[in-house]
């Protein structure tokens, strides 16, 4: 048995209190007769779980590498060329840059990802090998869901769907992507060319699925409500997601609810990035509606922005910048997102700091929930299984 004593913290930000990690998990006390293996002293500090990054792509990031200057891209395709570009220019393979980025999300207090990584004929399958190679070098520190992801397309790209398959076959990944299927994809306004693929893919070997829709109006809408409708048909509620879905901001409110109704019906999780007011989900309508939300970082300074920085608090920040977020409820809801939100989402149990529940958090100073939200201060203790995984920004081990 292994029991690790946290004294004098504050979950939530609320009265001090000792928190008992045994074997992973939170107790409510010492076990009878049990002495703590370690003991860690809090300081009064805020306890809060540690956060869950529901969409991000490592294998494009130049984080930690020399300055990459960017040029501009006006459409789609153009970003997909600017991908091969960087990737070119990169000097560190995608199992460093993979592991160099995951491991400071880990020290901003992240403990699990769901990572999209681009197969196409550039890359064959180098993402999904060198995420595999980053996610073992921090075992134990973060868990790492895999996406293998079209970027290029699926049928607008020959041998993209053939990788899809040797990547799923092969057991690479966890999760097959899709994108645009109406849209960028070049294929019917239902996205029927596409999802044969994914769906097929699904059922015979057992990948859950995640889809990029970034298309407004119809082109969004048509692919989503099929979406919904093969995930039931197939049996699959539960296992698949439509990541960032830009055509729902724009729905009426009775639409909205419609189409929410439609989703939650068919167990279609959905995540968002808050890039910016018109885009972000509105996530509180949608869960009332009983829909799983995750938040993400999507791209981390990659050729697509020079933005990022893995980092799930500041991402919580971000969510209530972009959604105008006033009230303590509000601020706490986009932290709550960021934690309890991903971890549904990826099947994993909350830190909630209750006995029984993960012994999964971080410490910091600070006042209350809120306004850790806004002033985002160090990350003093991140801890994953009632274990130090980092302290001041560096990782533990």
């Amino acid at each position: 048995m292994h029991v690790t004593l946290f004294r004098q913290v504050r979950p939530f930000g609320g009265p001090v209190t000792d928190l008992v990690a045994v074997d992973g998990v939170l107790a409510a006390e010492l076990p009878p007769g049990a002495r703590p293996s370690a003991v860690l002293e809090g300081g009064g500090r805020i306890a809060l779980p540690t956060l869950v990054d529901a969409h991000i792509h490592p294998d494009k990031t130049s984080w930690g590498e020399p300055w990459y200057s960017r040029r501009p891209a006006h459409s789609l395709p153009e970003y997909v060329v600017g991908d091969v570009e960087l990737f070119e220019h990169q000097r560190a393979p995608i199992g460093e840059r993979a592991h160099r980025l995951l491991a400071h999300a880990v020290t901003r207090g992240t403990r699990a990802v769901r990572a999209h990584v681009d197969v196409a004929p550039a890359y064959g399958l180098a993402g999904a090998t060198g995420l595999r190679e980053a996610a073992e070098r921090l075992a134990g520190k973060l868990d790492v869901q895999s996406v293998a992801f079209p970027q290029h397309g699926v049928v607008r790209t020959p041998g993209v769907a053939e990788l899809l398959t040797e990547a799923a076959r092969a057991h690479l990944v966890d999760a097959v992507g899709g994108i645009d299927p109406a849209g960028f994809d070049g294929g019917s306004a239902d996205g029927r060319e596409q999802f044969d693929l994914l769906f097929g893919l699904a059922e015979r070997y057992g990948v859950l699925l995640d889809v990029h829709l970034h298309d407004r109006g119809a082109a969004g809408l048509g692919p989503l409500r099929e979406l919904a409708a093969r995930t039931v048909a197939a049996g699959l509620q539960g296992r698949v997601t439509a990541s960032h879905v830009f055509c729902l901001p724009d729905l009426p409110a009775a639409e909205l609810a419609r189409t929410a109704d439609l989703l939650a019906a068919a167990g279609i999780a959905l995540t968002t990035v808050a890039p910016s007011a018109h885009q972000v989900l509105p996530f509180r309508e949608l869960q009332a509606r009983g829909l799983r939300i995750g938040l993400g970082s999507d791209g981390v300074r990659d050729s697509w922005s020079p933005y990022g920085n893995a980092d799930m608090l500041h991402r919580a920040h971000l969510l209530g910048w972009t959604t105008d977020a006033r009230t303590d409820q509000e601020l706490t809801d986009c932290l709550e997102l960021a934690a309890h939100g991903g971890a549904d989402l990826l099947g994993l149990p909350r830190a909630d700091l209750t006995p029984g529940s993960p012994a999964d958090f971080l410490l910091v100073d600070g006042e209350c929930t809120p306004q850790v939200v806004i002033d985002l201060p160090p990350r003093e203790l991140v801890v994953k299984a009632g274990r130090v995984v980092a302290e001041y920004g560096s990782l533990v081990g």
